[in-house]
């Protein structure tokens, strides 16, 4: 330290031993006899000059208190809509359950963005094998590298709240729905293939069926806005497509007819709707805002707005009119179309 700076009285203060502090103030009670000035709790040294006890004050006011200290989430990112409402909804499910509080910190309201959140909760349910801490930095490589996985991710969070009624709440949706939850990884993992990660896409895809009784190959290609509702049981080949604001229910197989390799799974085109248990095999296309019923065996091409049930399907009904009817991945409606009668 330089001379200039000790000879300052402030710093000549602060470096004196506890000893010559002590009989300093010992020395001016003995000398002054008088009545002791009032304390300064900005400044405990009644001894310092009026010009002193102002840089106290400055330097004590521009500490941070103890509210500075404590943990303060951050602030959501400007424009996202999305992850402000989510955090909203965490605050509002962590008040009114206290005993959640710390796991909604945890997976919410300690993140700065919606990947982030995602990433940590992704890596807690699946990275038991590798920890969680490896899993979350390659889950967050992706989100932060691919802007697309994160608009994808926003308008699956908007479809399940917005198709299903039992989802009230995104926040809820991104913590505690299975469906939503393996469609995301499936975005990892199929990122990670088409970088040439095989090793490291199949291993997400492992952990996803063993987690969430879900298997979608890494190379499957899925648009934006689909839900998969309940979604145990679904099962999307290799060279499946499933086109965008596509709803499928549980127990659904996008699946091939033999051991032919190739282009060997089928399209879904946009907005169509895959009732519980359908099994749609071989590569054959469904058209854009088809309805296929629950429980069907679908073999063959399906037209554009038409309904196909059956084992095997067969379409039923007339088609639908563009113009006035709701595409079905979007209206869920499982029973309009159809001119079936028990």
């Amino acid at each position: 330290m330089s001379a200039s700076l000790l000879s300052s009285p402030i710093i000549r203060e602060v470096h004196r031993s506890p000893a010559t502090h002590l009989r300093s103030i010992m020395a001016t009670c003995v000398d002054n006899p008088q009545p002791k000035p009032t304390m300064n709790h900005l400044c405990m040294n009644p001894t310092r000059s009026k010009i002193e006890d102002s840089l106290y004050r400055y330097v004590a006011l521009s500490r941070p208190g103890l509210q500075d200290l404590v943990f303060s989430p951050p602030a959501s990112p400007a424009g996202d809509e999305t992850w402000g409402r989510i955090r909203e909804e965490a605050r509002e499910d962590a008040e009114m359950e206290p005993v959640l509080r710390k796991y909604y910190e945890d997976s919410i309201l300690s993140h700065g963005s919606l990947e982030s959140a995602l990433a940590r909760h992704l890596a807690t349910k699946l990275g038991s094998e590798i920890g969680s801490d490896v899993m979350e930095k390659v889950f967050r490589e992706v989100l932060e590298s691919a802007p697309e996985v994160g608009r994808a991710v926003r308008a699956d969070l908007k479809a399940a709240r917005d198709r299903d009624p039992a989802c009230t709440s995104m926040a809820r949706c991104l913590l505690y729905y299975k469906g939503f939850q393996a469609c995301q990884a499936h975005r990892i993992a199929h990122r990670l293939w088409m970088k040439g990660r095989v090793a490291m896409a199949l291993f997400i895809q492992s952990r996803v069926s063993e987690v969430f009784a879900v298997d979608i190959h890494p190379a499957a290609r899925i648009g934006e806005g689909v839900l998969l509702d309940h979604a145990t049981g679904v099962v999307i080949g290799e060279t499946a497509v499933v086109g965008e604001n596509v709803s499928i229910l549980h127990n659904v197989t996008l699946g091939g007819t033999g051991k032919v390799g190739g282009d060997r799974h089928p399209k879904i085109g946009d907005g169509v709707l895959v009732g519980a248990g359908t099994q749609i095999l071989g590569n054959v296309r469904i058209g854009d805002g088809a309805k296929i019923g629950a429980g069907s065996v679908v073999l063959k091409e399906v037209p554009e707005r038409a309904t196909a049930v059956g084992n095997p399907a067969r379409v039923v009904g007339g088609k639908a009119k563009k113009e006035k009817e709701e595409m079905p991945g979007i209206s869920m409606d499982h029973s309009s179309w159809s001119d079936y009668v028990i």
